[in-house]
């Protein structure tokens, strides 16, 4: 029975992860009830994400949405950010950490009223200064904390233009780079428990699959809403679990 709620956990979470960021809203809580000890928990979740961000990848690269040479260009971006951020949360109080997610989140929300931010434009990723400069920091971001990033990473592939499906590409390959590098570092250190592992990792492939699909069908103006829904109970859950 444990198997098969873990499977659906990764099904459901991923689904919402690769649509709007935010997968972790139903896995980690959901892991936790079941009993699975935090560091397992947390493990199992990087390992699943970075099977099933990779698989949703190559569907969205399959049909020509996003590039290989768009890809490469984040990885590096991500990875850098990633390590910089592992570098400064052993820096951080936890307290600061919870404190730089809310703001960041809620800064993300209220800009996403300012501006174009609706996935209109259908323009190539491109490495600029102001796009770099982003990543890099949510790549941080995902090194200090992690909760959100993808959700933030959709915000600002929005406001460079990139169309959705482009912009979900991309985002899961930054999940995907983040997500490897953790995955290592649990896996060396002895704390997945594999075989329920497996059953989320099962569980988040079909929900990339099903993620990918439903990510054709939204309408552009859909998409905002969503991302706002999931940025909000993102800094609720936060807030509720760190501050009581």
């Amino acid at each position: 029975m444990e198997f098969i709620m873990l499977y659906f956990i990764g099904f459901a979470a991923t689904t919402l992860g690769t649509l709007a960021g935010g997968g972790g809203l139903i896995s980690l809580p959901a892991m936790l009830l079941l009993g699975l000890p935090v560091h397992s928990a947390i493990g199992a979740n990087k390992v699943s994400n970075t099977v099933s961000s990779l698989s949703s990848f190559l569907v969205i690269y399959k049909n020509k949405e996003v590039t290989v040479k768009e890809a490469l260009t984040v990885i590096p971006i991500s990875l850098a950010g990633g390590i910089t951020g592992g570098i400064i949360a052993s820096l951080l109080k936890e307290e600061w950490m919870i404190v730089i997610a809310i703001i960041l989140l809620t800064f993300a929300f209220i800009t996403s009223f300012l501006g174009k931010t609706d996935f209109e434009g259908d323009e190539p990723f491109r490495v600029t200064k102001k796009s770099t400069t982003s990543l890099y920091g949510i790549g941080i971001y995902d090194g200090v904390f992690g909760p959100g990033s993808g959700t933030l990473a959709l915000y600002v592939y929005a406001r460079l233009r990139v169309s959705y499906l482009r912009a979900v590409g991309l985002s899961r390959v930054m999940i995907f780079s983040s997500c490897f590098g953790a995955s290592i570092s649990y896996i060396s250190t002895g704390k997945i428990i594999w075989p329920l592992t497996i059953a989320l990792m099962l569980g988040s492939i079909s929900g990339a699959q099903l993620g990918v699909r439903l990510a054709r069908r939204l309408k552009k103006e859909h998409v905002k809403p969503i991302l706002r829904i999931v940025t909000i109970l993102l800094i609720m859950q936060i807030a509720v679990k760190y501050f009581g």
